[in-house]
């Protein structure tokens, strides 16, 4: 199971887990901040640590997700501010998956396992300096049958959940 998927896996049904399964050990939850959340597990790499949201809003409203917009740290694969976001169904090869808040757009150059990511630290970064100055952010993402999916997340909570992820794994 790749990462993120353990994340998403482990986050959603961490309640019913825990008290089934010593696995649900693997992941702890830090701190919950506003409309982010902060978490920690270990992998044979080492400590994982993330930020992660689910959207306040999302288009067509009748057609509910498991969305997930995270930011990671994993010093023990020198990663740092690893910006990665599911629209809870697969991502369509053809289309771009962009994240838009105010005037600022950051483009998703990987596209996997129903997952998007970045693949430049630096525009990591500049989003980071964005998320944290913002109120909101956009996900857009278009679905294998190529209809569009809009997620909208709340930034409040973000910087302090930031800030916690970070310092969970320095």
């Amino acid at each position: 199971m790749s990462i993120i998927k353990k994340i998403i896996f482990l986050s959603i049904f961490t309640p019913i887990i825990s008290m089934t399964n010593s696995f649900a050990e693997d992941l702890k939850k830090v701190g919950k901040f506003k409309d982010w959340e902060v978490m920690v597990m270990s992998e044979a790499s080492g400590k994982v640590c993330f930020a992660q949201s689910t959207p306040v809003l999302q288009a067509p409203k009748k057609n509910k997700r498991e969305a997930r917009l995270f930011i990671t740290f994993r010093p023990g694969e020198k990663i740092s501010n690893e910006i990665s976001a599911t629209a809870g169904y697969e991502f369509n090869k053809n289309n771009t998956v962009l994240a838009t808040s105010g005037n600022n757009k950051f483009k998703f150059d990987i596209k996997q396992q129903g997952f998007a990511w970045m693949t430049s630290n630096k525009k990591e970064k500049i989003m980071v300096k964005v998320m944290k100055k913002g109120s909101r952010i956009m996900l857009t993402g278009y679905n294998d049958k190529g209809s569009q999916t809009i997620d909208h997340y709340s930034l409040l909570g973000f910087t302090k959940a930031y800030n916690t992820a970070k310092k969970a794994c320095s």
